[in-house]
């Protein structure tokens, strides 16, 4: 999980940001997972932002996905801000910018 960190803000009582920074590789997309998870237990609306994120793989994406379907289902919010050139290429051409991108 070389160069990948984030960092939990409280915006209010029922929102947080995300601050993820570096490569989301297999391996560290597990722990946004996990953290995102965690969030969720006591916040109903999160905010990624994802401007300092060099890298994007397939597990990252399927964490942003399954998190998305996940809110979205239990009446939550969830959405990336700021995303870096990056994350803006990959999700476009998997068509997921248009769901996930504000």
């Amino acid at each position: 999980m070389e160069n990948f960190s984030i960092q939990v803000e409280d915006i209010n009582a029922d929102k947080s940001k995300l601050i993820v920074k570096g490569r989301i590789t297999s391996d560290s997309a597990n722990t946004l997972n996990k953290k995102l998870d965690e969030v969720y237990k006591d916040k109903k609306h999160v905010i990624l932002n994802m401007q300092d994120v060099a890298f994007l793989s397939s597990g990252g994406i399927r964490v942003l996905l399954m998190t998305y379907k996940m809110a979205n289902g239990r009446g939550c919010s969830f959405f990336i801000e700021k995303p870096s050139e990056n994350v803006i290429n990959v999700l476009g051409m998997v068509s997921l910018d248009v769901m996930l991108l504000k």
